[in-house]
């Protein structure tokens, strides 16, 4: 029996099939999301590498930002639910989830058995997302895929205090303007990014073991930052974007087996 999950993100389309509710068969990423052709081509690639079709699936689950607008979809869940359900499949002694993704950062603390005890979440404001990222990596010229390198040699971590991104821009800017070097000032950043994810951590009271995921789990400058301002190791989730639609094909399957 073939399961599917779509994650549609404000920044990226998710789909995940899954095979007995054990065995993933196709998880791809797409890196458009909600309004966009994103889930289309997400359910053609993942049909592609599957040699499965649309016929093949028993249900369908939708989550994320545009989960309302499939119409392939059975059934709707919420992404804190996917989450928790995908990472507690992957990582079972995940006990608090930090998932940052296109435009909020959620933490999320689970029970022993993965149901959702609480959770806290940022989505007012593009500080502390991967947005922020795009907009700190466009004013300091470099590609979103290589802040992780340039933190890697960063030898002091340059302040960026604001909360807000037009202002951290600013702070950037300024920093560049004394002669900081990019290096350091993207540690800076990527400080920033964990100091606001953990606070929503520390606020649900903070659990080992501890996981990350959402596209920023693919920065590793972020999760270096991100253990340190927690003083513990951070497991980052594998194929981090995928968790939330991995999550909705479990929850499919549940479904089709009542």
């Amino acid at each position: 029996m073939y399961t599917m999950g779509i994650d549609v993100g404000s920044a990226s389309s998710k789909v995940v099939i899954l095979e007995d509710g054990k065995n993933i068969v196709a998880a791809e990423v797409i890196q458009v999301g909600t309004g966009s052709s994103g889930p289309q081509r997400a359910l053609e690639k993942a049909f592609e590498v599957s040699g499965l079709k649309m016929e093949d699936m028993t249900k369908i689950v939708a989550t994320g930002y545009g989960r309302f607008a499939l119409k392939e979809a059975d059934k709707q869940v919420s992404e804190i639910s996917c989450h928790a359900k995908g990472i507690f499949f992957l990582v079972p002694e995940a006990r608090t989830i930090i998932d940052i993704g296109g435009q909020d950062a959620k933490a999320i603390r689970l029970d022993n058995k993965g149901y959702v005890k609480q959770f806290f979440m940022n989505d007012k404001c593009a500080a502390g997302t991967g947005r922020f990222l795009d907009v700190m990596a466009r004013v300091l010229e470099i590609t979103i895929d290589d802040m992780a390198e340039y933190d890697s040699r960063a030898t002091e971590i340059a302040s960026i205090s604001s909360t807000c991104t037009v202002f951290a821009e600013s702070e950037v800017i300024s920093q560049l303007s004394k002669g900081v070097s990019k290096e350091n000032i993207i540690a800076g950043v990527h400080q920033s990014v964990a100091s606001k994810a953990c606070g929503l951590a520390y606020r649900g009271g903070l659990e080992h073991a501890v996981v990350m995921t959402g596209g920023v789990a693919k920065n590793a400058g972020v999760v270096r930052a991100i253990s340190r301002e927690l003083d513990r190791e951070v497991i980052v989730a594998p194929n981090p974007q995928t968790t939330g639609a991995l999550g909705a094909a479990l929850f499919a399957y549940e479904e089709a087996k009542r």
